[in-house]
């Protein structure tokens, strides 16, 4: 063979080699499945916030996704699934603030802070508390002037026991040092629907969910119970700028995989995750979830973990709060 023919040969075994490459990696790319294990059901927050998120992996990513609404248990049920499930960085689950809570009142088959990798914070919900419109008080300190002057005849409800709320409030009761009749309800919605009714005083509540009735004068909104204020409500303080420094609740979603998970796969999806909730194209969907986007990296979630773990078990502890 001659020279010429050589490097022709040698040039072809190349691009062919080249090609199977390549076509092998689209191939993979393109038939990889991720598993979302959200263990709340469909239609809710996680469930919405998971299926816009995974559509954009989708689109950068050429994947295909399964959400598995798995509730149940109090979202224990599916976090369990997820425990179990083989860490190949396929397989992940949806957690809300319940995740570190649920330790300090049942045995867990998980470890919630060793058990999972930490992926990404994907989004904070606003939290904000709401009295009816036809209500005396008009600012936070009116609500805790009149808890002071009347103890135990002043109500306050939300989705629980032992939910973000529940326990958020009972941190600024402590606080203010306050007592007030906590009322549980099955979710957050039916705590509004009661003090719509005149049932309840006080509703801590997703802004998501009080918005439209705060807009349309029925209810009033005596703080925003966030490190910051709502960006839709510029005008409502913060129960820290009122007086409650340091004090901060948020309802938050965040993601993860199964225990010994590769780093480089928790890298990767970190790296997807962060993109997808800072992706400008989003803003206006996160804003209609009312939602605040975050996209932490993995470590940055890790220690959000630890710290709200152990919040929480301060303020379970302290306020002596019990669970179902």
């Amino acid at each position: 063979m001659t020279p010429l023919l050589v490097r022709r040969a040698t040039a072809f075994v190349t691009l062919t080699v080249a090609a199977v490459a390549l076509s092998g990696a689209m191939a993979w790319a393109q038939t990889r499945t991720i598993r979302f294990i959200v263990p709340f059901p469909a239609g809710g927050g996680a469930d919405v916030l998971t299926r816009t998120l995974s559509d954009r992996w989708a689109q950068n990513h050429g994947i295909t996704n399964v959400i598995e609404n798995r509730p149940g248990g109090a979202s224990v049920i599916g976090i369990e699934a997820a425990s179990r499930a083989a860490p190949d960085g396929n397989t992940l689950v949806v957690i809300a603030n319940s995740f570190v809570v649920h330790a300090n009142f049942k045995k867990l088959s998980y470890d919630p802070l060793t058990g999972f990798e930490p992926i990404c914070l994907m989004a904070n919900s606003p939290q904000v508390l709401i009295v009816n419109s036809a209500s005396p008080y008009r600012t936070l300190n009116d609500l805790i002037e009149a808890a002071r002057a009347k103890p135990g005849a002043i109500s306050h409800a939300s989705a629980g026991p032992a939910s973000a709320q529940h326990i958020g409030f009972e941190q600024l009761k402590l606080m203010a040092k306050i007592n007030m009749v906590f009322v549980p309800f099955p979710g957050n919605t039916p705590a509004l629907n009661s003090l719509l009714g005149g049932h309840v005083d006080s509703v801590v509540a997703n802004y998501s969910e009080a918005a439209e009735l705060v807009r349309s004068g029925k209810l009033r909104s005596l703080a925003a119970l966030g490190a910051k204020r709502v960006e839709a409500w510029p005008d409502v303080a913060t129960a820290a700028e009122q007086g409650f420094k340091d004090f901060a609740v948020e309802a938050w979603y965040g993601l993860l995989a199964p225990a010994n998970t590769p780093k480089d796969k928790v890298a990767e999806l970190s790296r997807w995750c962060s993109a997808g909730m800072e992706a400008a194209d989003l803003k206006t969907k996160w804003e209609l979830q009312g939602l605040d986007p975050v996209g932490s990296s993995s470590e940055d979630f890790a220690a959000h973990l630890r710290k709200q773990s152990e919040g929480y078990a301060r303020v379970i502890r302290e306020a002596g709060i019990k669970g179902e």
